[in-house]
């Protein structure tokens, strides 16, 4: 209201709500127009409403050096919204911590171009923005560097509940991931529900207009009090607690676990078993209820070995302490390890999940020298994966009844070896293989390959090696998420 006094009570008042919520940082947030906003004709005009409001509540810059002050005595964040470039120079001047960009000014280039030269972090609004333009401005950012977030906003105030449009925060986080994305409220305050809306949906910041009423100044229908800020903010305190941790599994609860174990079922022995026994599927049964330290389900998988360390008669349970446990998967954890460790290395994009096949054709003891790994990218009337080799890999002689193939060399060296004739692939380098041609390949540093196919097709394969065609458990199918940024 231009009204120095009532800004420093506004900062005061908000600070007695703020201090009670340590597990968020707060910023206060200015605005800055330069007389050369307005057309010279035009700036003394009171029969256009926004710049009657702007020039009539105009702060002089010693005033904006005293609300700044008192923005950093109290403990807040600075922050700025310039609505043209000799604001930009005063933001300097006075050293704010963030700048902000309206959603009027979203498209403004010659303001962005002037803000970007600063070494402040960016928060950008986007209210009435089309597509085309948030990616051109996110773009634009991101290739010089500077730290910057969006927001979602609607540009009406105060903004219907129908018009939230709080879906745009997912739609954002995936469109432009690695991001920071946030939420900028004009909604009636008392609407609490869409605070823990956008909490929930992984906005990380929130911009909100605030008010201070007095019988000088009324407040309008989207700024919040103090009381109401305090309610918003409990609000979206609350859904943080609701909604956990992000990115990784929640840790589990000691009381879930032991109201869900009497639920599984347990092994039993359906036969005699004796001492030393290899214990098959055919050896056991599962039923409720079980026994604290028994075999259950869960351990049952074909990757883990079990033999009776005593006999077992019918209906026995199989308690783990009498048992002796191999786990097989645990070569096959450091396989999908090494592979992840390269991709991460050598900055391969893959799709969020994909399937992998583990070829060992002759076991995963020998893996480190007979096998590869293929990443199933796609397979239609065309075929795309990734086949990787570590160091020292080969992959034996075969040939394809159905496929024709292409090996484009990524990453690493490759030789291969089509009806007796060597290639050595650099990276870079293509070369085509015809269906029926018997081949085989190898690498000294580790490869990864680019392969283009007609259709892949299971069993179309044929070794020169009967005992591998022989071998029914020569590959592993795993669905493998890769790391992300």
């Amino acid at each position: 209201m231009g009204d120095v006094g009532h800004g420093i009570k506004i900062i005061r008042d908000f600070k007695e709500v703020t201090k009670d919520f340590p597990e968020f940082s707060f910023s206060i947030k200015l605005q800055h127009r330069d007389n050369t906003f307005f057309h010279p004709d035009f700036i003394a005009r009171t029969d256009y409403k926004y710049i009657k409001r702007f020039t009539e509540t105009k702060l002089s810059r010693d005033d904006f050096r005293k609300l700044t002050d008192a923005i950093r005595d109290h403990g807040f964040i600075t922050m700025c919204t310039p609505w043209d470039e000799p604001s930009v120079d005063l933001m300097e001047e006075l050293d704010y911590d963030i700048i902000k960009i309206a959603s009027c000014s979203f498209t403004d280039w010659p303001l962005l171009e002037r803000v970007v030269k600063t070494t402040r972090p960016i928060i950008a609004s986007t209210a009435a923005a089309e597509l085309e333009d948030i990616d051109k401005v996110v773009s634009f950012l991101s290739h010089r560097s500077k730290q910057f977030a969006i927001m979602h906003c609607v540009g009406e105030y105060p903004c219907l509940r129908e018009h939230l449009e709080l879906n745009q925060i997912d739609f954002f986080r995936s469109r432009y991931p690695g991001e920071l994305i946030g939420f900028s409220t004009h909604e009636d305050p008392e609407n609490l529900e869409s605070i823990k809306i956008a909490v929930a949906k992984g906005a990380m910041l929130f911009e909100k207009h605030i008010a201070v009423p007095t019988e000088h100044y009324a407040v309008n229908a989207y700024s919040a009090s103090p009381s109401q800020v305090r309610a918003w903010l409990e609000s979206a305190r609350d859904a943080l607690v609701m909604c956990g941790v992000q990115g990784r599994r929640r840790d589990i609860f000691e009381k879930e676990v032991a109201d869900i174990e009497p639920l599984q079922r347990g092994a039993f022995a359906s036969k005699s078993i004796k001492k030393g026994d290899k214990i098959t599927a055919k050896d056991l049964f599962v039923a409720m209820p079980n026994t604290k330290g028994q075999l259950i389900a869960k351990h049952l998988s074909k990757y883990t070995e079990f033999r009776a360390k005593r006999d077992f008669q019918p209906k026995e349970p199989l308690m783990l302490e009498e048992l002796e446990t191999k786990e097989l998967r645990g070569k096959v954890n450091e396989i999908v390890t090494q592979l992840r460790q390269l991709l991460k290395k050598k900055k391969i994009a893959l799709p969020p999940y994909v399937d992998i096949e583990i070829s060992h054709h002759y076991g995963l003891d020998r893996f480190a020298e007979h096998g590869a790994i293929l990443i199933k990218i796609i397979n239609l009337s065309y075929s795309k994966m990734l086949v990787v080799l570590f160091p020292g890999q080969a992959y034996p002689r075969h040939h394809h009844i159905q496929k024709d193939e292409t090996y484009h060399l990524l990453h690493g060296d490759l030789t291969v070896e089509v009806e007796g004739e060597k290639t050595h692939l650099k990276e870079g380098d293509v070369l085509s293989i015809e269906k029926g041609s018997k081949h085989s390949f190898s690498s000294s540093k580790g490869a990864i390959v680019e392969e283009v196919s007609t259709t892949y097709v299971q069993g179309d394969s044929v070794y020169e090696d009967e005992s591998i065609n022989a071998n029914p458990d020569r590959k592993i199918h795993l669905t493998f998420w890769p790391d992300r940024k």
